[in-house]
């Protein structure tokens, strides 16, 4: 396996100091956040985030982010970007960026889903619209993936594959992500990569727990999922890793770690460490 960080967990850090990081802490390579957001203060993972690429210049700032991440001798396995396929200019901006900074994949989103549209009319809209993403990925040399995601109409990898179904797996892929299937789409990770099969492109490596938050109205306990440390949340990742094993998948894990708090340093360690740990 080789390990990479998902800079959206990674907020204090500016580029040049993530690289830095997690070159010496021994990762392999670096998923860059590529997306236009709000200003905050202190920095967080969704706002403020300091080791986030602006999508409005992302094809200008390509060619520097290569050379910067080269020099680091970190690869860039793929690219967490926050297009959609409902916005093709989008998507093939994000493609041209991709190709100059030199990443082979990239992460093209699904709508969400709230029930307020019938699902199957919306899977099949969205299903023509990623037919034309796949088309700009043959174009451009690249994978576009569909991530496994809570509230949006691929949450589990039974969904995904049924939405990626026909399509040509050189072109387009899944991310897994245990860790969202916490919240939402849980099956058992030896049949969900099964499904996948060679669709099956990039693993998130997170973890979350359900809690007691409160109490309904009719007296029953609120649940609610949250994000949790790797060695405290619902994630089996020894079932994880041996599903990924008994199918072969040999490729990325990238972190995504959303525990609040606490030293950075010691947490982007510490998570290689345990999983190289239970992998051996």
């Amino acid at each position: 396996m080789k390990y990479a960080v998902f800079t959206v967990s990674l907020p204090e850090w500016s580029p040049e100091q993530a690289l830095s990081e997690l070159r010496d802490a021994g990762y392999d390579g670096i998923e860059w956040r590529v997306t236009d957001q709000q200003p905050a203060d202190p920095p967080g993972f969704w706002a403020g985030n300091r080791c986030t690429w602006p999508f409005t210049s992302f094809v200008e700032d390509a060619p520097h982010i290569r050379t910067m991440t080269e020099a680091s001798g970190l690869a860039i396995p793929s690219l967490g970007t926050y297009v959609t396929c409902e916005d093709l200019s989008a998507v093939e901006l994000a493609m041209q960026g991709a190709v100059l900074v030199g990443a082979p994949q990239l992460r093209i989103g699904v709508p969400h889903y709230d029930g307020s549209r019938a699902y199957l009319a919306l899977r099949d809209q969205a299903r023509a619209q990623y037919r034309e993403v796949a088309s700009l990925a043959q174009k451009y040399g690249l994978r576009a993936l569909v991530e496994i995601h809570m509230g949006n109409i691929t949450p589990s990898a039974s969904s995904a594959a049924a939405f990626l179904d026909g399509f040509d797996p050189q072109f387009v892929g899944v991310i897994h992500d245990a860790g969202n299937m916490v919240h939402e789409g849980y099956e058992n990770y030896r049949l969900g990569v099964e499904v996948l099969g060679p669709f099956l492109a990039h693993v998130h490596i997170k973890s979350a727990a359900w809690r007691v938050v409160g109490q309904q109205a009719n007296g029953s306990a609120e649940w609610k999922a949250g994000f949790a440390p790797l060695r405290e949340g619902a994630v089996d990742l020894m079932a994880l890793f041996a599903a990924l094993r008994a199918v072969g998948y040999d490729g990325w894990l990238s972190f995504e770690d959303f525990t609040p708090g606490g030293d950075l340093r010691a947490r982007v360690h510490d998570n290689l460490a345990y999983i190289k740990e239970l992998l051996t």
